[in-house]
């Protein structure tokens, strides 16, 4: 929980966690192994420095350790650290609940119009330090990277209930940006 607390965060909070925490709530009964899907989501975003690649690998090596220390299976361990990484999103989940970790992450997209656009604001905050014009072109590209996706959420469960709203919420978000040509800084 410390550091889901770290002042730097603006989206990726203890809200975060939370509703993460709640949409597996909707879909446990769907996972293979809920348990270690539920560890996935508490650690998925454990560490969180603005503009590093290398987050979801140091947030699997904070499970790793945790579940070490706990005494669990190196199997279980295994899984939970794959699960994690899968968070960073590049490329095809291996498993069902690989897919319901990225739907559980992912759900946020698919969220009413009044909590995206704070969603939204919040993660202009966390790169506030982030020059805009760079912003700008590198939020454009994760925009359009989910709109051009054949399927943004992989299971039904999701896909029924957010797929929607999250390509109107997601188009939105990509209008409001400014052009590219002229922008400041």
């Amino acid at each position: 929980m410390q550091h889901w607390r770290e002042p730097h965060r603006r989206y990726h909070t203890v809200e975060h966690l939370q509703e993460c925490l709640d949409a597996f709530d909707e879909v446990a009964s769907l996972a293979v192994r809920p348990a270690e899907v539920e560890l996935a989501v508490w650690y998925h975003d454990a560490i969180y420095e603005i503009g590093v690649d290398s987050n979801e690998l140091k947030s699997a090596y904070l499970a790793e350790r945790a579940m070490t220390s706990a005494g669990c299976d190196r199997e279980a361990i295994g899984r939970v650290r794959s699960l994690i990484l899968a968070t960073r999103h590049h490329g095809r989940p291996e498993s069902t609940d690989e897919a319901l970790l990225l739907d559980i992450d992912l759900a946020i997209l698919g969220a009413s119009d009044k909590r995206f656009d704070r969603y939204d604001a919040d993660i202009r905050e966390e790169y506030h330090a982030l020059p805009w014009s760079k912003y700008v072109a590198g939020r454009r590209q994760v925009l359009r990277g989910f709109l051009e996706r054949p399927r943004l959420y992989l299971s039904g469960h999701f896909h029924d209930r957010l797929e929607a709203a999250a390509h109107a919420n997601l188009s939105r978000a990509l209008k409001r940006l400014p052009a590219l040509r002229g922008l400041p800084g």
